[in-house]
């Protein structure tokens, strides 16, 4: 007989698949061009791959130390300080992770306790939300508002309390591709001074970043960077997703913490791909040219839809390019999504699915991240609708 309970009660019971998963799992199913899921369709530098295969042959295998190869924080370190000017200990403030996602879960675990309430925007990247509750924070959400998805720092400002534990910024912004300048590095500075609040900021798409503007990092800031973790992709700049590799930069004070909870998810990250991507790095042009590539894509894409029914403000950064359908149809978001996919054969994502509570703004994000050939089959189709 079992006794075992029939239900379970889940940690995370409005909780479902990602978006990601179900929207690539729909574009295989219905044999759609997959705009949806944010990766690449174009091969990883073959110097890259012959470096990782190189460290695989030569025996660097095992365990690496559990803050990262000691040789590829000490180049994150120097690329920190010629990108931004600011200085970091690779032996007591840089950890590699294996990826953003998890470099985000680990810092979220290290600082949220119960009913500590924590400031996101959205619409936000999906793995935030849950990582809070997980944790058993609170989220506490300010919308960014269509079409600049701009923050409102006097609303920020009303929702901090004695409950605010941390702010969690996202530029480039995934999904609507805006970017922070100056004065809303100046504003987040002035609110968090003197005060125990720590800054999460996500910076995955550091290096793609359009019209020659700067990327505003927090690393800038030594108001915030004195409170902020950064976490990084590898997988973002170097066309390789799969690889799941980033890093976390941050105060010696917050990278101890930060490395108590990594060290029991993960204990470290992939070997020869860290050596590899050691000796890579040394050479700065293998990423200094990324955002004049992908704003190639990204002007190729929008002129390719040009002449259809959709609206687009050209994004500031990121692989990602928002397209509002109000001109073709009033269906919600996911409903015009699933139609799009089955019906004509292209893939994109509901913004609303960036939101932990039900939104509408009639927008689908699309990767552009792919060769000229796919993104032309793909606008040919939107532009037919």
């Amino acid at each position: 007989m079992n006794n075992f309970p029939d239900t379970i009660t889940s940690k995370l019971p409005n909780t479902g698949t990602s978006i990601f998963a179900v929207m690539t799992q729909m574009a295989r199913e219905h044999d759609a061009i997959n705009l949806s899921q944010g990766f690449p369709d174009f091969e990883v530098s073959p110097v890259l791959i012959e470096l990782v295969a190189k460290y695989m042959r030569e025996g660097y295998n095992q365990y690496a130390p559990m803050p990262g190869v000691p040789a590829l924080r000490e180049v994150i370190a120097e690329k920190t300080r010629s990108l931004y000017g600011a200085e970091y200990n690779p032996n007591t403030e840089i950890t590699v992770t294996p990826g953003a996602t998890q470099a985000i879960y680990a810092a979220i675990s290290a600082f949220v306790r119960d009913e500590d309430e924590v400031i996101l925007f959205e619409p936000a990247y999906d793995s935030y939300v849950p990582a809070i509750r997980m944790n058993g924070g609170v989220p506490i959400s300010s919308k960014l508002k269509a079409p600049t998805f701009a923050i409102d720092w006097e609303e920020v400002r009303h929702l901090l309390n004695s409950r605010t534990k941390m702010i969690i910024i996202n530029s480039p912004h995934n999904p609507t591709g805006s970017i922070l300048g100056p004065d809303d590095m100046a504003a987040l500075e002035k609110l968090v001074s003197n005060t125990g609040i720590i800054v999460l900021s996500d910076e995955v798409y550091e290096h793609i970043i359009f019209e020659g503007k700067q990327h505003e990092s927090v690393c800038r800031y030594p108001g915030l960077a004195e409170r902020s973790l950064v976490t990084c992709s590898f997988g973002k700049t170097f066309h390789a997703t799969g690889w799941k590799t980033g890093y976390c930069i941050g105060p010696a004070n917050l990278m101890k913490e930060f490395r108590r909870v990594h060290q029991f998810m993960v204990f470290c990250s992939n070997a020869p791909v860290q050596h590899a991507l050691a000796e890579f790095l040394q050479d700065p042009s293998n990423y200094e040219g990324l955002g004049p590539f992908y704003q190639t894509k990204r002007d190729f894409f929008l002129n390719a839809v040009k002449k259809s029914r959709f609206k687009a403000i050209p994004a500031g950064g990121t692989y990602f390019q928002l397209l509002d359908y109000s001109g073709i149809s009033d269906q919600d978001e996911m409903g015009f999504a699933e139609w799009l996919t089955k019906e004509h054969k292209v893939a994109g994502v509901p913004t609303s699915s960036f939101y932990h509570k039900t939104t509408n703004n009639q927008l689908l994000r699309f990767c552009f991240a792919k060769s000229e050939e796919t993104l032309q089959k793909a606008a040919d189709i939107l532009c037919r609708i």
